[in-house]
């Protein structure tokens, strides 16, 4: 089953998004980050996903982005959420982001110079985006009758300030700088450099406009914050529901012409070679030529330190070196093993044991 998760920074915009699932339940990371976990049900099949509220900025959400994605191995992770207008959009208007400037990076001379730094949203996303913003479909998602919204995507600015007025000093400096910028929030550039370091994850970042910089107090007393994250929320499922993402067959795993075999259901490789593991990786093949060590093994230690790509470099070096036959690789969150079979979300039978006996 495809696996989606969602970052907000804000209750309001949590909220709008947990509106479009259903069995929602809680899951707590290890290091205490709490999750909504539900299903959402989309014309190409069921998706898994996950919803996180993590506050304000770009650090954390970076660190909140590489987490999740380290914990759910999500195939698309989004930052949904509300933003303030610079030019072009309206209240309640929804941005698809193309990319993020990160407009904080700079060099402090007598004047400041910009030493821009970009996130880019991933490119079939992108795609997606378009297509569906000249469609009239994801607005059916709405429940309310409002005015009807545009949808744009293009570029977003995020840095690490609130702004509150048109005059100031960083709305100036960034109608100056970044021209094509269409609205400005403070998480996107920290939640697309997260996604850059995990490619095998399509990211991007979609903003509902609650705000045109001024009057801000104003217009969010007004209900333009619940307005904006509907619509961010809205447009982003329609995103969901329009996706392919490739099921896992387990059934059908490619062999090498070789006749060898290629495990079943080990991830892709995300790169050519991993360095610093080699030792870790080592270690754990001689625990599994001795007979006389555990036949468990438990591979620990922080997000992103590299337990994944060190435990799929130990399953083909097995195979290679003929330590084992064949290995089978299972999610533990949304699989289980019984007697005669491996099953997904303790439902949907996958794999019957006599099936693998007999390749």
């Amino acid at each position: 089953m495809p696996c989606a998760v969602i970052l907000t920074a804000l209750l309001v915009e949590r909220r709008a998004v947990r509106v479009h699932l259903s069995d929602l339940q809680e899951e707590v990371h290890p290091q205490g980050t709490i999750y909504d976990w539900g299903k959402f049900a989309s014309p190409t099949g069921m998706w898994d996903v996950g919803i996180v509220e993590i506050g304000a900025g770009n650090p954390r959400a970076a660190m909140e982005a590489e987490r999740a994605i380290a914990h759910f191995n999500p195939d698309v992770i989004l930052f949904v959420g509300v933003a303030g207008g610079i030019k072009d959009v309206a209240l309640g208007d929804v941005v698809a982001a193309t990319k993020v400037y990160g407009y904080e990076s700079g060099k402090a001379n007598k004047t400041f110079e910009t030493r821009t730094e970009i996130g880019l949203s991933a490119y079939s996303l992108e795609q997606r985006a378009r297509i569906e913003a000249g469609k009239p479909d994801w607005l059916k998602r709405l429940s309310v009758s409002e005015p009807i919204p545009r949808v744009f995507v293009a570029p977003i600015a995020a840095g690490e300030k609130v702004i509150a007025s048109t005059k100031s000093e960083v709305f100036q400096f960034l109608r100056s700088n970044y021209g094509d910028a269409v609205a400005v929030e403070m998480e996107g550039f920290g939640f697309l450099e997260a996604a850059r370091a995990n490619q095998q994850v399509s990211a991007m970042v979609i903003r509902g406009i609650s705000d045109l910089i001024d009057n801000k107090a104003k217009v969010d007393k007004a209900g333009y914050q619940e307005i904006a994250a509907r619509h961010a929320s809205a447009f982003a499922f329609e995103l969901l529901a329009k996706l392919q993402p490739n099921a896992i067959q387990i059934a059908n795993v490619e062999k090498p012409i070789n006749n060898a075999s290629s495990g079943i259901n080990i991830p892709a490789r995300h790169c050519r070679k991993v360095f610093g593991r080699e030792k870790l990786v080592e270690e754990v093949l001689n625990c599994l030529k001795n007979p006389e060590e555990a036949f468990i093994l438990c591979l620990s230690g922080v997000a992103g330190y590299g337990k994944t790509e060190a435990a799929t470099c130990v399953a083909r070096a097995a195979i290679a070196q003929s330590v084992v036959e064949d290995v089978v690789w299972v999610t533990v969150r949304e699989s289980e093993l019984s007697g005669t079979f491996i099953t997904a979300n303790n439902s949907n039978k996958l794999f019957q044991w006599q099936e693998l006996l007999s390749r």
